[in-house]
């Protein structure tokens, strides 16, 4: 799937099942939310927090694509082509990002 195809899939989803978007500051709100269940995960998960009972049916890629559904909402409610600007985003940190992580000490050898 592209992220177009992803982009008109949500859309046609919205209007066959969600009634409407919701509005974009409640959406913001949504995506902070998800972005929060995604750092929950990650810092009890990978991190150095415990796990509680209740987190151990929490599963990272759900909770990741909750925040690109999202993602993909806000971009469809404010006219936004993804794709295009995911493109253009890349060549902006190619130009601009060249050589410097490849001269970053801080980089080398560690995994």
């Amino acid at each position: 799937m592209t992220i177009n195809e992803a982009q008109e899939t949500v859309d046609l989803w919205i209007k066959k099942y969600g009634v409407r978007y919701f509005n974009i500051l409640t959406n913001m709100a949504i995506l902070t939310e998800e972005v929060g269940e995604v750092a929950r995960i990650i810092s009890r998960k990978y991190g150095e927090q415990s796990e509680k009972e209740s987190d151990k049916e929490k599963v990272l890629s759900d909770e990741l694509a909750d925040v690109l559904w999202v993602i993909i909402c806000l971009a469809n409610q404010t006219g936004i082509d993804l794709e295009k600007a995911f493109i253009k985003n890349l060549d902006k940190k190619s130009i601009r990002d060249k050589k410097r992580h490849l001269n970053n000490n801080k980089l080398k050898n560690k995994e």
